[in-house]
């Protein structure tokens, strides 16, 4: 009897230790803080790790998470300062920094963050139209963060960083935006448009003048060259016909034609004068054998030799002056004129000269020989 007492009471001498170890035997987790009251006061505050505390006197009140933590607020109304209704969601980064204020400062320093979030934003989107609180969410984010920052300080709390989830305008205000921005987009798209219009019709007329500024171009060129050309053409010309009458000139002095070489022909000119359309009756005035008897006469002047004379005449000589009863230049005009009224033979008739002879085709005597001289 006496040994199963002393065993009961060793056992409950067993039980009641390893409650004691148990109760000043404690481990902190990483990243935690243990905060322990004796008698209901702080005491001190255990890092992560294994600890001893005094059983029954101290206790382990609270364990404090000092890791970042996020906090995702509900959506709230807002109103702008163009007394338009806004829902805005909030999110918030922050760490506990000393647990021992976060413990005993502030009951529920979570609510207490929510709360002057809300307050802290309607102060700021009260300040801002609705344009400038949907563009200026940094600046919310910044302005936001500071202020709570500022006002945990004394709670043992660092507010890292405040994002704005969300700003959510009426359905009215959104229909309005999406039609605004529908119609700014279509403004837009007429501008550009219009711009790509305007930039192809001037690249188009750019195109245009630079083409006709190239076929004047051409045609200048082609104009100098044709002038050259003709210019060129006209030289050769005159050279040509300029050589043909040294040579027709040299030949006439090589040949010493007499009389009746230039009777005959004149006599082979006369069917080129009736070779006409209005060549069946055509008349030749008698002035014009008598100057042709007179050029004929002054040409006989040349120096014949009977044989043909085969000195050639130098065309770069000086001409020597010839005297002779008929000057040669008066003979060649009276010539011509006779030729001239032989083909408008209408223009005579009124006129006071000696009648001329008609002959009809080639019948007919042939004109009278000119004067020998």
């Amino acid at each position: 009897m006496i040994g199963s007492v002393a065993l009961i009471v060793a056992f409950f001498f067993l039980a009641l230790a390893i409650a004691i170890v148990a109760m000043s035997f404690k481990i902190v987790p990483q990243q935690r803080a243990g905060i322990v009251e004796r008698l209901g006061k702080y005491r001190t505050t255990l890092d992560s790790g294994p600890h001893l505390i005094v059983p029954f006197l101290d206790r382990l009140q609270y364990m404090i998470d000092q890791r970042e933590q996020v906090l995702s607020f509900p959506p709230q109304d807002v109103i702008t300062e163009d007394n338009l209704t806004v829902s805005i969601d909030t999110v918030i980064y922050y760490t506990v920094n000393n647990p021992v204020s976060a413990t005993y400062e502030i009951v529920n320093y979570i609510e207490a963050i929510h709360q002057l979030t809300m307050t802290t934003l309607r102060n700021i989107i009260g300040g801002m139209s609705l344009e400038h609180a949907l563009t200026g969410r940094d600046q919310i984010n910044r302005t936001l963060g500071a202020e709570l920052d500022a006002a945990t300080t004394r709670w043992g709390i660092k507010v890292n960083r405040v994002e704005l989830k969300s700003i959510d305008p009426p359905p009215t205000i959104i229909d309005a935006m999406e039609k605004q921005m529908r119609a700014e987009r279509d403004r837009r798209a007429v501008i550009l448009t219009a711009e790509g219009q305007r930039q192809s019709a001037i690249l188009t007329a750019e195109g245009e003048k630079q083409s006709q500024i190239l076929t004047a171009e051409g045609e200048k060129q082609a104009a100098i060259l044709s002038a050259e050309g003709e210019k060129q053409a006209a030289i050769l010309r005159a050279q040509g016909e300029g050589r043909a009458i040294e040579t027709v000139f040299q030949a006439i002095h090589d040949g010493n034609p007499d009389q009746k070489l230039l009777s005959y022909q004149y006599l082979q000119t006369l069917p080129k004068i009736a070779g006409g359309e209005n060549a069946s009756t055509w008349i030749i005035p008698a002035e014009l054998t008598a100057a042709l008897g007179t050029l004929g006469g002054v040409i006989g002047t040349v120096p014949v030799d009977g044989g043909g004379s085969k000195k050639r005449v130098d065309l770069d000589a000086p001409i020597e002056d010839v005297k002779s009863s008929v000057d040669t230049s008066e003979a060649v005009e009276a010539a011509l004129e006779a030729a001239r009224r032989a083909e408008n033979p209408a223009a005579n008739i009124d006129e006071d000269v000696v009648p001329p002879s008609s002959i009809e085709g080639d019948d007919g005597p042939p004109p009278p020989p000119p004067a020998q001289v």
